[in-house]
Order: C-alpha cells, then sequence, then structure tokens
C-alpha cells in the first residue's frame, strides 16, 4: 500500500467551464486516498457548464488559500477568467504554495495568465496550443506533460490520462493502476477522429467553424490579454 498521507485538491470551477475538463481528473484524484476534492468559486450559487447544467462549489475563494493540488480546467469561460482580477489572485496565490500545479485543456492559459507557467513545458487543447507560448510557456504537443511541479492534460477527454498519471507520480503507479481498473479505464473509441491529423477535412472544418463562432478572434484576443498582463506575447 503506498502512503495515504492526506492531500487535498483545488479545483477552479467558473462559469461555461467545460465540465469533463473537471470531472473527468476529479474522478480520478478523488481516488488518491484520504483525499479531499473541492470545487472552489466566488460564491457557492451553482455555475454553469458548457455542458448544459450546473455544477455546485463546495467552496470559496475565501475559504481555501492552500491546497496540495491545484487544477485549473478549460472551456470557453477561460476568456472571462483571464481577465478576472480576483480569480487570477487566488489561482496565483494557491498556485504558489502547491504541492502540484496542474491544468486540463485551456485551464493552461489561466495558469499561464497567473504567472504560473513560465519557464515550464506545458500542453493544452491542440486548438490553443501554440497560446501557451504567449505566457512564457514551452508548448509540447503530448497528451501529458509534466515538469517539476507542473502538470497539464491536453484536450478534454486527457483529464482521465492526467488525473492517472499525476496518481502515479503521488502515490505510485500500483496505484495508479488500480485507479484505473476501478474505473474501468480501457477506452476503445468507435472512431478513430480526436485529434486534427486523424480528421477528415470536413469535420475538421466544422469545428474551426464552432470555434470561431463561439469566441471569434480568439487567438488575437488571448496574445492581447497576455500582452496586458505583462507578458512579451
Amino acid at each position: 500500500m503506498p502512503d495515504l498521507s492526506p492531500l487535498s485538491v483545488a479545483f477552479l470551477v467558473f462559469p461555461n467551464v467545460t465540465q469533463l475538463d473537471l470531472t473527468g481528473p476529479a474522478q480520478v484524484l478523488s481516488r488518491l486516498g484520504n483525499t479531499s476534492v473541492d470545487l472552489v468559486w466566488k460564491t457557492r450559487e451553482p455555475v454553469a457548464t458548457d455542458s448544459g447544467f450546473p455544477l455546485l462549489p463546495t467552496k470559496t475563494f475565501e475559504d481555501v488559500d492552500r491546497a496540495d493540488i491545484l487544477c485549473v480546467p478549460g472551456g470557453f469561460g477561460t476568456m472571462d477568467v483571464m481577465q478576472d482580477a480576483a480569480a487570477l489572485d487566488w489561482v496565483r496565490q494557491v498556485g504558489k504554495g502547491a504541492g502540484w500545479v496542474t491544468s486540463v485543456c485551456t485551464g493552461a492559459l489561466v495558469l499561464g495568465a497567473a504567472g504560473l507557467l513560465q519557464g515550464y513545458r506545458a500542453t493544452t487543447h491542440w486548438a490553443s496550443h501554440d497560446q501557451l507560448a504567449f505566457f512564457g510557456a514551452t508548448p509540447v504537443k503530448e497528451r501529458v506533460v509534466i515538469d517539476r511541479n507542473r502538470a497539464t492534460g491536453g484536450g478534454v477527454t486527457s483529464g482521465i490520462d492526467f488525473g492517472l498519471q499525476l496518481v502515479s507520480e503521488i502515490r505510485g503507479e500500483a496505484h495508479a493502476r488500480f485507479v484505473q481498473l476501478s474505473i474501468e479505464y480501457d477506452p476503445h473509441p468507435p472512431f478513430d477522429s480526436g485529434t486534427p491529423e486523424k480528421a477528415d477535412a470536413d469535420t475538421l472544418e466544422r469545428y474551426w467553424a464552432l470555434v470561431n463562432k463561439a469566441a471569434p478572434g480568439r487567438v488575437d484576443k488571448v496574445r492581447s490579454i497576455a500582452k496586458g498582463l505583462g507578458f512579451d506575447a
């Protein structure tokens, strides 16, 4: 058995978060053993997700000033979070004292905006990958990237892989394998269309149309946010 020393995990939850970015790794990390998991936002009012149902924060920024593991999920709502001084201050504060500073999907851009990825290798959703460089990070095209105590996962479903890798780092591979079995994580997707390199041209075009409608000019906006925060974007 691994050393089950107590651990605290704090997830930032925010309006228009991609819920699987959060709930996937939360399911895995909750099985670290002797671990508390909190969803943290400004209030304890329900927070809308991009899936049409809300998540309920368990604590507020005022309640949580430290955590062993900080995790920031992604979603189109990250654009607002990167411009939210209170949210960035909380991420910055908790991140500076956390044993692990982590993200899934475009949550990495929030870590970047908080100044927590400068000089670190990191990954994020493929459609936002190059934007990591705006915040002084080194983009790496891998599903999970660990650089010292920074752990970042790619897009959405990578949060489960990310979670298992983090469990292995903290509790050991045997415990991570146990968690993988307990959630029956044995993916066999019915289609091979999970990356832009594998997707056909029509599917890729359809995705970019969605992005451009939901967040027009996103790259330029992220660059502008980075410059406004003092990064040499």
